[in-house]
């Protein structure tokens, strides 16, 4: 068992273990800065948006003891760009800035001023969307600015230092003259640099690939230089004043880049690294292995966003301690999500009640922070997901139709728009992914033939359905007396009534699926055959 589950074992929630871990190991500070970051060197996926919301969930725990939090988002834009990733658009374009600044590679989408803008803007403008506001950091302007020029200049000053902590996880020592700081030509724009010197101070020489040679200083010219990851996060810890930051599976093995980081940062800024947790990978339910941006098979959380409301989404990551791996779902698991859910908001509203008073405590802090702006008083209505679907299949997809169908059910303007948003995530879903089993149209004209037996029993049906009211439980059971009198097996009379309705040869519990479609219509499809 890893401390971390052994301590949550003890504790309610893993926000509260991390939040109170934050706090012994930074002392108790008024204001705590967390942090996360990227590369936008493509799709920003699902993957990395654990890190983001991972973040956000302490930040939340933090603030409910009280602390104030700046939450800072890195753009690391002005990384170097490896790699063509399969789904952008004219790669023959992004080619040729292979190895060139992602932050000088245009956008091949042909709507922002560069690729790197494309993808930050794509997260910035969604994240807003399930309650997370970062102060985002733009690390090209940084270090172009000049504004990082003494942090390289005493990384290069121990550099002796930096390279003994590297090689203690090496197969083969660093080369010789290794140095902390990569470089871009001024020439060709690249990193492909055959020699790079520090004579000393503020200055760097360097001789490009491409022929051209310069010694120059890069306080004066501070739009080349940047500092190599390993060395780059540390400094970033010590300038920002860093006290939590979440890590990848990646990052977090032993001699992995948060333990390099950690002895960098203290050995040559003389600061302690942030608090640190490692979270696990996501992936998609039925897909192999992580995602990856350079493969270009990703989901995003806009997607996400498409089929979960955007509390749910919270809520996958708030119920989940981050060092679990989980698969993200679009089958029919997506229905279960939703019931998950709406127990944990009954639990907590105390309408519903569980024996694990643990368990309940721990659906109770999910939901509060899975909760986006003001929690109400009361419970919002929460309509079912399955019937939603239902609904929006008898009703050809119209939304409107299916909000008015719940009007008398919605107290204010949040159950209202809580309404909509499930309904058009239960419309992409239909449209989308859900399995063949959970779709239907129901039938304008009879598409089958039946028998003398068959067709006397629909005639009857019909007849008793528009004879009077009914209850679901009163129809099925009206059903069962009705196969009885006629001598046929419920589960064949239930295919024929099927058939007759949807053109399948199942769907929903048929009782309550003849009053949603509407006795009129079911009696007069009955009486077509």
């Amino acid at each position: 068992m890893s401390k971390e589950d052994s301590q949550e074992d003890q504790s309610v929630h893993w926000t509260d273990v991390a939040a109170e871990r934050v706090i012994q190991e930074k002392g108790d500070k008024k204001t705590y800065t967390v942090a996360a970051g990227i590369t936008p060197s493509g799709t920003v996926h699902i993957g990395n948006f654990r890190e983001i919301i991972t973040v956000e969930l302490v930040k939340r725990a933090l603030e409910k003891r009280g602390k104030k939090v700046r939450f800072i988002y890195s753009w690391d834009d002005f990384d170097v760009f490896r790699k063509v990733p399969a789904n952008m658009p004219k790669p023959e374009i992004l080619r040729e800035y292979l190895r060139k600044p992602i932050v000088d590679t245009p956008d091949t989408f042909g709507c922002h001023k560069s690729y790197a803008e494309h993808h930050e803007k794509e997260v910035e403008e969604t994240v807003p969307q399930v309650g997370i506001t970062p102060e985002c950091l733009y690390q090209a302007k940084k270090y172009r600015s000049g504004e990082y020029a003494k942090e390289l200049k005493q990384a290069l000053e121990n550099t002796e230092t930096i390279i003994k902590i590297l090689n203690q996880y090496r197969e083969e020592p660093l080369e010789k003259g290794w140095l902390p700081v990569a470089l871009f030509c001024e020439q060709c724009g690249k990193d492909t640099i055959n020699t790079l010197a520090w004579p000393g101070k503020y200055t760097l020489s360097y001789e490009c690939e491409c022929g051209h040679k310069d010694t120059f200083d890069f306080k004066k010219k501070p739009t080349l230089t940047k500092l190599k990851w390993r060395v780059d996060w540390p400094m970033r810890w010590a300038y920002e004043q860093v006290d939590f930051e979440p890590g990848g599976k990646d990052h977090s093995t032993v001699g992995g880049s948060y333990d390099t980081g950690k002895q960098i940062c203290k050995q040559v800024w003389n600061v302690d690294a942030p608090s640190y947790i490692m979270y696990d990978f996501i992936s998609l339910k039925g897909m192999d292995g992580k995602m990856s941006s350079s493969k270009g098979e990703v989901i995003t959380l806009k997607d996400v966003l498409e089929v979960y409301e955007p509390e749910i989404t919270r809520y996958l990551f708030a119920g989940t301690r981050p060092n679990r791996e989980f698969a993200i779902s679009f089958d029919a698991d997506v229905l279960n999500v939703y019931e998950e859910f709406d127990k944990a908001e009954r639990v907590y509203f105390g309408v519903e009640e569980l024996h694990d008073e643990k368990k309940a405590e721990k659906y109770k802090i999910a939901y509060e922070l899975s909760y986006i702006g003001k929690l109400p008083k009361t419970i919002p209505y929460q309509p079912k997901f399955r019937h939603l679907t239902l609904l929006l299949q008898i009703h050809n997809l119209k939304i409107d139709k299916v909000v008015s169908y719940f009007e008398k059910e919605l107290k204010n303007d949040h159950d209202k728009k809580r309404l909509r948003t499930r309904a058009e995530c239960a419309k992409n879903w239909l449209q989308k992914h859900a399995p063949e089993e959970f779709k239907f149209t129901v039938q304008e004209k009879i598409q089958v033939k039946v028998s003398k037996e068959e067709k006397k029993m629909l005639h009857e049906l019909a007849t008793k359905l528009s004879g009077r009211k009914w209850t679901d439980t009163e129809l099925h059971e009206e059903m069962y007396i009705l196969c009885k009198n006629h001598d046929i097996l419920p589960k064949d009379f239930f295919t024929l009534a099927y058939r007759v309705l949807i053109n399948k040869e199942r769907g929903p519990r048929l009782a309550s699926f003849i009053l949603e479609i509407g006795k009129e219509k079911a009696a007069k499809l009955f009486m077509q055959v």
